[in-house]
């Protein structure tokens, strides 16, 4: 029978060590980055009720959440995202704020991944959110050069940041004559761009201009060349004018010195409904995975009453930490400066005295040992060379 109190539940891990002190350096420089750009933290509950996750724009799958009730059985999640409490928050108890918020979080985020995926369940997240301004396109670029300054905080030359837009996918996709069973399905398969799953989809769909284009979406990316292509495939009015928006964006921000770590992807197809506009991912080199998602999600507040412009990102902080340890860029364990030994009769002075270091500045140990000769063999196995002996005169000897 297995024991599941000696293990975690899948999808989580314990941290040890120096696994918590790279991801505490990541927290850190992101906070520190945030809050000198003008934001200010907030924390969201950990539990909110379902309700929250399952409106038009903010539908979470149910498998996809913890669940568990209240004590007056009402259903409740463990939160699965960030952006829509923050969003819930601001239309509450920042209503009568002025506009704009720059808000950021640091907090963990909870998804039920089918097993064997090898995904997290458990994730921290770091992110901001630029709620309200008049002018979208100077929020975009905020938020957009703040993604860039945040993932070359831990990796100047290794990262790069893909820029979409949700509407060229969406304005295609609502054309077809499917339910949204199909959608979603196409909308799984363009963002694995998995080629031949999603043309065999679109064949059963039917072959025409707007499944034809769709079959090519998940190539449109690389530089100012994809909205040529793009163009080539489907135009009219609607798509010309996204198209358009996504272009000025992009030259804006790769002229700002990022040019060649910048690049267009139109397959960025998020799960999240409530993205509205631009979308985008930033990746480190060797992460196999995104380290930063956002958008432009200017519906989700008005689901609130309190209608308003909005975009931000958050950045997954285990992923980060994983790829700084591996590159031996994050910070190690160190020993103690000293342990402290006090000799029979002497233990609380002992504790007093390690207590005068601490407030020096020094990092320190104390001895819970009964002898000196046991205390230097501790000390030997932790890296400890100084050792203070505390009796009626206070003596170190160095090992």
């Amino acid at each position: 029978m297995k024991r599941y109190d000696l293990i975690t539940p899948e999808g989580t891990r314990d941290l040890l060590f120096e696994e918590c002190l790279a991801r505490r350096m990541v927290e850190n420089k992101l906070t520190t980055l945030f809050s000198r750009f003008g934001y200010s933290e907030v924390v969201t509950p950990g539990i909110e009720f379902y309700d929250l996750f399952s409106g038009s724009s903010r539908n979470f799958q149910q498998e996809s959440m913890y669940k568990l009730t209240d004590s007056k059985g009402r259903l409740i999640v463990m939160r699965p995202d960030s952006t829509i409490p923050i969003a819930r928050l601001a239309s509450t108890r920042l209503k009568d704020a002025k506009r704009p918020l720059r808000l950021y979080y640091n907090q963990s985020i909870y998804e039920n991944n089918a097993l064997l995926k090898g995904r997290s369940d458990e994730v921290v997240q770091t992110g901001i959110e630029l709620l309200g301004g008049t002018n979208t396109k100077r929020a975009d670029y905020e938020v957009l050069c703040t993604a860039v300054e945040a993932l070359a905080e831990f990796d100047e030359e290794k990262f790069r940041l893909e820029i979409g837009h949700i509407g060229y996918f969406k304005e295609l996709v609502a054309r077809l004559d499917v339910d949204e069973r199909v959608r979603e399905e196409i909308r799984l398969l363009i963002s694995q761009k998995n080629y031949p799953a999603l043309n065999d989809l679109l064949d059963e769909v039917g072959e025409n201009q707007i499944t034809h284009t769709l079959k090519q979406l998940p190539r449109l990316f690389g530089g100012v060349e994809v909205f040529d292509k793009a163009a080539e495939l489907f135009t009219d009015d609607k798509i010309t004018a996204i198209l358009s928006t996504l272009k000025e964006v992009y030259s804006r921000v790769s002229s700002l010195g990022y040019d060649g770590k910048i690049s267009v992807d139109l397959g960025i197809v998020s799960h999240t409904d409530y993205y509205t506009g631009i979308v985008f991912k930033g990746y480190i080199s060797g992460v196999g995975s995104s380290v930063l998602k956002g958008g432009r999600y200017d519906g989700l507040m008005a689901e609130f009453g309190e209608p308003c412009p909005a975009v931000g990102f958050g950045v997954n902080c285990d992923e980060i930490a994983r790829y700084l340890r591996k590159n031996c860029l994050a910070p190690t364990l160190k020993s103690a400066d000293c342990i402290v030994f006090g000799e029979k009769g002497y233990v609380v002075e002992a504790i007093a005295f390690a207590q005068k270091l601490v407030r020096d500045g020094m990092v320190i140990e104390n001895s819970l040992f009964d002898t000196l000769e046991e205390t230097k063999e501790y000390a030997a196995s932790k890296g400890i060379h100084k050792i203070f002996i505390i009796n009626e005169n206070v003596s170190h000897i160095e090992i």
